[in-house]
């Protein structure tokens, strides 16, 4: 069962990725973007439109809008995701938010 610590060791793993808190919850940015934050215990990402959509409809129980309109953010239960998910999701999470010529080079580099 994925934690909080293992959000901030996949998160900083990434190129540009640094730590930030704000209200004494760590945030993940690259520059001044976030890509992923914790907030009152619950773990935000910054998914893929699409794929979150797709995320809300088909497990609920795990993955909730973020109530704000003009930003697509998804509150996600990492307690019901395995290790492996969780990697992709703030691999996904990273790319959303760095310039293609970053975030190209470094996903086809992985295995």
């Amino acid at each position: 069962m994925p934690t909080v610590d293992d959000l901030r060791r996949l998160s900083l793993a990434l190129p540009g990725a640094h730590e930030v808190t704000y209200k004494g919850n760590p945030w993940f940015n690259v520059g001044k973007k976030t890509f992923a934050l914790v907030l009152d215990g619950r773990v935000i990402l910054k998914l893929d439109r699409g794929h979150q959509e797709l995320l809300f409809e088909i497990r609920p129980e795990t993955f909730r809008k973020f109530p704000v309109a003009t930003v697509y953010w998804s509150w996600v239960e990492i307690a019901r995701l395995d290790d492996a998910e969780l990697a992709d999701l703030v691999l996904e999470a990273w790319s959303q938010i760095v310039p293609k010529k970053v975030s190209r080079p470094y996903l086809a580099s992985l295995p």
